[in-house]
């Protein structure tokens, strides 16, 4: 999210009833409704997790340890399992669609 100057875009009597209400301080504006992104939807953070995960998961099955995942990934241990465990479901359920 940015910050965006409010006589930028804002009309100056809607500027002026803002003031009344929140002098000089930040006002965040929600989306309408249905406008809203999830998150790391924007600046691609969801997809680049999406594909970390494939490859721990793929490294995993071709024989990795979870110590040595968590040290190339510099993740613990616990969220290499966690990784491993929820691919292993969305593998299997995407496989159980497909069949």
């Amino acid at each position: 999210m940015k910050y965006i100057k409010a006589q930028n875009v804002l009309p100056e009597e809607v500027i002026k009833l803002i003031q009344k209400y929140v002098d000089g301080e930040f006002v965040y504006i929600p989306r309408k409704n249905g406008k809203k992104k999830a998150w790391g939807e924007i600046c691609g953070t969801k997809e680049s997790l999406k594909e970390r995960n494939n490859q721990i998961y793929s490294k995993y099955k071709d024989g990795a340890r979870v110590e040595d995942l968590s040290k190339a990934f510099y993740l613990s241990e616990q969220s290499i399992r966690r990784i491993i465990c929820q691919e292993k479901m969305r593998f299997s359920n995407s496989l159980h669609n497909y069949l």
